[in-house]
């Protein structure tokens, strides 16, 4: 856990580095950024073969690990088979950037045909194609309501959407933005996003009671910073642009003050995580979580965009997909 827009004056007007702040126009110091980043690609041929894909460690995490406590509430009971559901009719994408495929196939802009959940593209393999292989009804009815820059406050918002849509199965993967501010004091209180998504599901499950959802955890933003911060390219990115600097601000550094940071900051992921799960278990048998794939999963600087060194590219969303399907619902055989 790249074809290149039109025009870049065009491309860069888009919802930038959702996971660095909300979506917003882009300033000179951005693209000054993205620039800087061009030229250090095709200078320093950094090569991502080598990065360690060593687990992070869990130092200074509470001992109940969100792992545990998502495989505990999402698996089915011991010696149950769960029952085979049956495939959709309309499935929705719910989230923020890493739904919306932003920057795996193009300069700063949203992919959606690369999204792990909706995606079209058959590469990626995503939730989308591998259930319209089981029943080709669900053709086009594929509906990405993720933002670049979401917050857990903008999903109730989405949600509303996905009812008016009669979305049957919805996916959502949303709280990067919550933990990934300018400053540690900035993000999100626990308290506040298991509010939010809480709001959010009640309004989904009195929207739409048939709906099976599946939660997806809020990736390792640790590891991103483990497997970014040897490479200059990606701290340079990190820095102009400022991505994640509540987690990702001097990578390098090995000072006592940076090291709690980034602690406290997994740890914040880590909270937000088990509120997911939480709430997964009293909305009833017709949600799932991915029980922790996500953010266990000891993913490489090759899964991720050289656009930005932060959001995944198609690689990632091939990853993204692949995780949360197997952890998710029991849809019948894998296509």
């Amino acid at each position: 856990m790249g074809s290149l827009p039109e025009d870049p004056e065009v491309s860069m007007r888009r919802p930038l580095l959702s996971v660095a702040s909300a979506a917003r126009a882009v300033t000179p110091r951005l693209l000054a950024a993205a620039l800087a980043a061009a030229a250090l690609v095709s200078a320093a041929s950094v090569s991502t073969a080598s990065i360690s894909t060593a687990s992070v460690s869990t130092a200074s995490v509470s001992t109940a690990s969100a792992a545990t406590v998502l495989a505990a509430t999402s698996a089915a009971p011991a010696g149950a088979a769960r029952a085979a559901e049956p495939v959709p009719a309309v499935m929705a994408a719910l989230g923020d950037s890493i739904s919306a495929g932003f920057n795996a196939c193009g300069w700063y802009v949203s992919c959606e045909e690369r999204s792990w959940s909706v995606g079209r593209e058959t590469e990626v393999r995503s939730h989308y194609r591998r259930l319209l292989a089981l029943d080709t009804r669900l053709k086009g009815n594929n509906v990405n309501l993720a933002v670049p820059g979401a917050t857990s406050r903008d999903i109730t918002g989405q949600v509303a959407r996905a009812v008016d849509a009669k979305a049957d199965y919805v996916t959502i993967l949303i709280g990067a933005n919550d933990a990934c501010t300018r400053t540690e004091a900035q993000m999100t209180p626990v308290a506040t996003y298991r509010s939010r998504i809480g709001t959010a599901l009640g309004a989904l499950k009195a929207g739409l009671p048939g709906a099976r959802v599946l939660l997806v955890g809020v990736p390792d933003l640790k590891r991103l910073w483990r497997v970014g911060k040897d490479n200059a390219v990606a701290r340079t990115l990190w820095r102009l642009a400022r991505v994640c600097q509540s987690m990702l601000a001097d990578p390098q550094s090995e000072a006592a003050a940076d090291k709690e940071r980034r602690d406290r900051v997994r740890a914040r992921v880590q909270a937000y995580n088990t509120e997911l799960t939480r709430l997964c278990a009293a909305y009833g048998p017709a949600c799932r979580t991915d029980r922790g794939a996500v953010f266990e999963h000891p993913f490489a600087l090759r899964h991720l965009s050289k656009w930005d060194y932060f959001h995944p590219n198609a690689d990632g969303q091939k990853l993204l997909a692949d995780l949360t399907f197997r952890a998710g619902f029991e849809w019948g055989p894998l296509p």
